[in-house]
């Protein structure tokens, strides 16, 4: 028999090389030589700041940020709060609270005032630094109804010859009830950081992202779709694309996500859904590092985290409508012949004017020197 102590010391080395360390990959992802971080200021609107419809939601530093008419507000203080949801109904949020050795799923109003804790992760006092004893919640979303909890969760954990299997799966429970009236709804892939970031789907069943290793032993993230509970579902994205964090927009038309085809780059890439496929993948934007992409609820664009310099904080951009759904070209007018005029029999055809291409719309850089949350998903209420 393995002592507690080295299975825990086990369980926190494969932590490290898999589950929790999976999704904090993206905020590494910055040069440590930039201009430092500051906080999103609160008592005035942003110098020339593009107003966005609605409100949006944003972590940084372990507090909660909401930013609308060209201002942010603070909602919580730097306590370990990340990825927010709006409920369903629009009267508050969802947001994860993240400790040292624990996390646990929180609902709160929108102006983040706590009002409940949904999820009790914590080991029993005995067992508070036994790693496997604690649990980890990430990603919540609640069902159209607001009545079940979606997340990525990886307990219960279970000694098999001394294997620790810590890898998220996406799980449900009724909102407010224990985790032992939940069900797992996926079953992830070992050593791989699991399935995570549940998107609820009309329909029902969720959009996901899972992680596998390909035919090189390189980790990939792939969209998949399931819609019943312990099914094995389906792949929407090759392997190949790498693809991840979706975002499905307010028609349930399209689904927007990040995509790396294997390389060191996430690019921003949309494709039609079906509701139970994906077309072609359309990539809008390969020249960033673009993280957390989310549909404004009016259809105005696609908001997204990036860098605003080259290895630098990831900053909130704005991707306009236009970019990916360019307005119709305005007909050219046929000219009409004037009676009596000195022609004599019909008229030859007149060259049509050649149709210029649409303008070329860019991105727009919101912020410059806040430095958000990339591993934390966006919020967005209109």
């Amino acid at each position: 028999m393995i002592p507690r102590i080295l299975l825990a010391a086990g369980l926190a080395a494969l932590m490290v090389v898999t589950g929790v360390t999976s999704y904090l990959y993206l905020g590494s992802r910055q040069s440590r030589v930039v201009a430092p971080i500051q906080k999103p200021p609160t008592a005035t609107p942003l110098p020339k700041a593009l107003t966005l419809s609605g409100t949006l939601y944003l972590a940084q530093s372990g507090a909660l940020y909401s930013y609308s008419a060209g201002r942010f507000h603070t909602l919580t203080a730097q306590d370990g709060w990340m990825h927010p949801a709006v409920t369903p109904d629009g009267t508050g949020l969802i947001a994860v609270k993240r400790n040292v050795m624990f996390s646990d799923v929180y609902s709160m109003t929108r102006l983040g005032q706590v009002t409940a804790q949904l999820t009790h992760n914590q080991a029993a006092p005995r067992d508070r630094w036994d790693t496997g004893a604690n649990a980890w919640s990430f990603y919540p979303r609640l069902n159209a109804d607001g009545g079940t909890l979606w997340m990525s969760y990886d307990g219960p954990k279970y000694a098999n010859n001394g294997y620790f299997d810590v890898d998220f799966a996406v799980w449900t429970v009724p909102v407010g009830a224990p985790i032992q009236q939940g069900r797992m709804w996926t079953t992830s892939n070992d050593y791989t950081g699991g399935d995570v970031q549940p998107v609820p789907v009309a329909g029902g069943g969720i959009i996901y992202t899972k992680y596998s290793y390909d035919e090189n032993s390189n980790r990939v993230g792939q969209l998949w779709h399931t819609n019943r509970a312990g099914s094995y579902g389906r792949e929407l994205t090759p392997q190949s694309a790498s693809c991840s964090q979706p975002s499905i927009s307010p028609d349930g038309g399209r689904i927007a996500m990040i995509c790396s085809y294997g390389k060191q780059v996430s690019n921003l890439v949309v494709a039609g859904w079906s509701g139970s496929g994906l077309g072609a993948l359309n990539t809008l934007i390969s020249d960033q590092m673009v993280a957390q992409p989310i549909w404004a609820p009016d259809g105005s664009g696609i908001a997204y985290l990036a860098p605003g310099v080259a290895a630098g904080p990831f900053q909130l951009w704005f991707l306009p409508k236009n970019a990916y759904d360019p307005p119709a070209p305005s007909p050219v007018p046929t000219p009409t012949p004037t009676p009596g005029g000195p022609h004599s029999g019909p008229l030859p055809s007149p060259t049509p004017s050649p149709i210029p291409p649409p303008p070329v719309v860019k991105p727009i850089q919101i912020t410059f020197i806040q430095g958000f949350d990339a591993t934390s998903p966006l919020a967005w209420l209109g």
